[in-house]
């Protein structure tokens, strides 16, 4: 075991694991919302609507659908066949890296491999919810209520995210976990809402369903209408789903995490990275706090946070994971 000022260092691998771990829960969970709106809007949606929300999702993913671009021609284009195609797509399809199914199995796996630094409890709840999800296809999803296995497979992730909060020891692994969650969370949030802003774009025309909807996917639909009631207006949800501290899916929220776990950590063995990862998370949360409400460009501002998340992983991996070991402190 490594120290560092007296303190026990945690294993690289054991970092890389829970980090890791965090980054595939929260990545299945976000899509889970977005997938359980989209079928929910199935039933009685607009056409143009649900041809949005396809669009919205695979733009925030960069992935291209089955079967090339998502193009709104007319309104026999979107049947339940073709929707079913994509949510296969995004949910069970084993050579999507951002389907659901690989998310949650490679964050289970994670889990597995560090059973030694989560709780029981933790393990327990992760491993009850995977081998449920390994003996369900969409065939027999599709058949019942897919909305409420997308809603149920969500807040079994919330449920895991609860557990370990109420029993994982405080020490430099729960730390890595909630860094993991924090940096996917901006990261899918800053994607998620650039590609609301493309799709907008796409459709020539803004509608306040498309961005109700954005509200519901960050969770902020309650308290959008406590504050500013039912009147949706998109630049009125872009900066609170951008800049409210108070907003738990907030991107403004998650940047704060994220410094706020990395100031935690600590210097890392490759020092000199650690330092530059969390003056970068300080330069993310100075864009949003500072610049976003003077500035008008956001979405080259949301572009620019989307890209700091990515150079921010590497700086992470850098400092704490794959360092040269002449960077490592001595034993």
């Amino acid at each position: 075991m490594e120290t560092i000022a007296g303190r026990p260092r945690l294993l690289s691998r054991s970092a890389q694991g829970l980090y890791w771990m965090g980054r595939y829960l929260e990545r299945a969970a976000h899509l889970c919302r977005l997938l359980r709106l989209q079928v929910v809007a199935l039933v009685d949606r607009p056409i143009r609507e649900i041809y949005f929300g396809w669009s919205r999702i695979y733009l925030s993913l960069n992935r291209h659908p089955p079967g090339g671009n998502l193009e709104l021609l007319g309104s026999d284009d979107y049947t339940l066949a073709d929707s079913y195609t994509l949510a296969d797509d995004l949910t069970f399809e084993r050579s999507n890296p951002d389907s659901v199914w690989n998310c949650f199995s490679l964050g289970r796996e994670n889990a597995r491999q560090m059973r030694h630094c989560i709780s029981a409890e933790m393990w327990t709840c992760l491993n009850l919810a995977y081998l449920r999800l390994q003996k369900l296809s969409l065939q027999e999803v599709w058949k019942i209520s897919p909305e409420s296995f997308y809603a149920e497979t969500a807040g079994e992730i919330n449920t895991f995210a609860g557990v370990a909060e109420a029993t994982m020891y405080r020490d430099e692994g729960w730390h890595f976990l909630r860094l993991g969650r924090f940096i996917e969370r901006a990261q899918c949030s800053a994607a998620l809402f650039l590609s609301q802003l493309a799709a907008d774009k796409l459709t020539d025309e803004s509608f306040d369903a498309d961005w109700a909807n954005l509200l519901h996917a960050c969770e902020a639909f309650d308290a959008y209408n406590r504050n500013y009631s039912v009147d949706v207006q998109p630049r009125r949800v872009l900066d609170m789903v951008v800049m409210d501290p108070r907003l738990h899916g907030s991107l403004c929220y998650s940047l704060d995490a994220t410094v706020a776990e990395l100031t935690a950590i600590g210097p890392g063995s490759g020092e000199n990275s650690s330092a530059v990862a969390l003056r970068l998370a300080n330069r993310m949360c100075a864009l949003i706090h500072y610049a976003w409400p003077d500035r008008e460009d956001h979405e080259a501002l949301l572009g620019r946070v989307r890209d700091y998340c990515r150079k921010l992983h590497d700086l992470v991996t850098a400092a704490y994971i794959d360092y040269a070991i002449e960077d490592s402190p001595a034993r």
